[in-house]
């Protein structure tokens, strides 16, 4: 499903008429021509066509500040689908965890969620969007800016934060945005508003799916159908942290970091490498064999189809302890402490698996801490490392090419020879 563009370009001819380049790691360049000698010329209308260098640069095309404070959030909650809560879901614990670490530490990468068909995959994903915390952004950037961080900041914030203005900040719950399969590489990355720049003489940037899943989760099921292209994009915005569009003479960079949530069902075909490498966590989804917990699971399913509103009232309290128990999480994931002893020995695992390079390494340390954080402890157990090894690494393990995916056993069986 496609998702709607919110932003118009009307929008666009409000804001303000110049894009500067900023001095930063990645800043908006413009190749056409210096930013001050294209500020300085008008377009011209009157002649048949235009000639590089003639164009005056309009902001990103964007909602007004305006629109957004009063647009109603519980309105818009209220008119949502209803969402299947995340405490409802029978067993899959495993899978469970791996979205909860990766709420608390979006670090760590994303999850790679694989297994059979009609195990929750995607249901249990979704119903993440209910825990997920606030945060705090500038008001009207359609990039989800952080008012304290530069590093992802969009451009425009950054450059009115250089001239010292004050950043209108409001608090907005984490975005979840679901990449479909059959989205165009101008939707994924955003793109050029042609027609404003031939009508009007300006050049406005659309922005596409990354920038909306800047500081979000970037959700794609059935990962392991997704076109070439749109991997070849997804494996740049997230081994860099932005993504920069080069179309029409001009280059802009936005940032994009997203918590990258895949599912997908390895009968139906494996995925890249290389893209595989760069889910932090790999979760494995089986079906439920146990015939009591699958007519639970039927019923429970039938309430909520029955009477949406009346289940998911049931299960308040449940999703109340659960989000307090994730705030806290992160708030006091950056007191955690990892032994070097420890560090030393999940090393050693990495490179007795011939595990190829030092990802594996990162997020085995950050998932234990966060697994910590979430038990509510300041120091992190060889049961916690125990607990998140098999996720981390099984996906990183040179498989067997008559098995689809490794079961992590190998790891399970290196890690207590280590750690003893």
């Amino acid at each position: 499903m496609a998702m709607a563009s919110p932003f118009s370009p009307a929008s666009a001819a409000a804001a303000s008429p110049a894009l500067f380049s900023v001095s930063t790691s990645r800043p908006l360049s413009l190749t056409t021509a210096t930013t001050a000698a294209v500020s300085a010329r008008a377009p011209c209308r009157g002649s048949r066509g235009f000639r590089r260098g003639r164009f005056a640069v309009c902001n990103v095309a964007a909602p007004s500040a305006a629109v957004q404070e009063t647009k109603p959030a519980a309105a818009a909650k209220e008119s949502q689908r209803p969402v299947y809560p995340f405490p409802a879901i029978v067993g899959q614990d495993e899978m469970k965890l791996c979205l909860l670490l990766n709420v608390i530490d979006p670090k760590i990468g994303g999850v790679m969620i694989m297994g059979d068909r009609g195990t929750g995959k995607s249901t249990t994903v979704r119903s993440l969007v209910d825990l997920l915390p606030d945060i705090s952004v500038v008001v009207g950037d359609p990039f989800n800016s952080d008012p304290y961080d530069p590093e992802v900041m969009g451009p425009e914030v950054r450059d009115r934060l250089l001239k010292g203005e004050d950043l209108p900040v409001t608090t907005t719950k984490i975005t979840m945005v679901d990449l479909p399969l059959g989205a165009t590489e101008d939707r994924v990355c955003g793109t050029i508003d042609i027609e404003k720049a031939l009508t009007e003489g300006v050049k406005a940037f659309e922005p596409g799916l990354l920038a909306k899943a800047n500081r979000g989760i970037l959700y794609v099921d059935e990962v392991n159908l997704l076109d070439d292209h749109l991997v070849d994009v997804l494996l740049d915005s997230a081994a860099s942290g932005w993504n920069t569009v080069e179309r029409e003479g001009i280059s802009i960079s936005h940032p994009a970091r997203f918590i990258l949530i895949g599912s997908g069902n390895p009968e139906e075909g494996e995925l890249r490498p290389q893209l595989l490498d760069r889910f932090g966590m790999h979760a494995q989804v089986g079906t439920v064999r146990d015939a009591e917990l699958r007519v639970k699971i039927v019923e429970e399913r039938a309430r909520f189809d029955k009477d949406p509103k009346t289940f998911r009232q049931s299960y308040l309290e449940e999703q109340g302890k659960l989000q307090d128990q994730i705030t806290s999480a992160r708030s006091n994931l950056g007191s955690v402490q990892l032994d070097h002893d420890l560090r030393v020995k999940i090393s050693q695992v990495c490179s007795e698996l011939n595990v190829d390079g030092l990802r594996g390494d990162i997020v085995t340390n950050r998932a234990a801490k966060a697994l910590a954080a979430l038990k509510g402890r300041d120091i992190v157990t060889v049961e916690d490392i125990a607990t998140v090894i098999p996720n981390c690494l099984r996906h990183r393990l040179r498989k067997d090419p008559l098995e689809s995916i490794d079961s992590g056993l190998l790891v399970v069986e290196k890690f207590y020879e280590v750690f003893g």
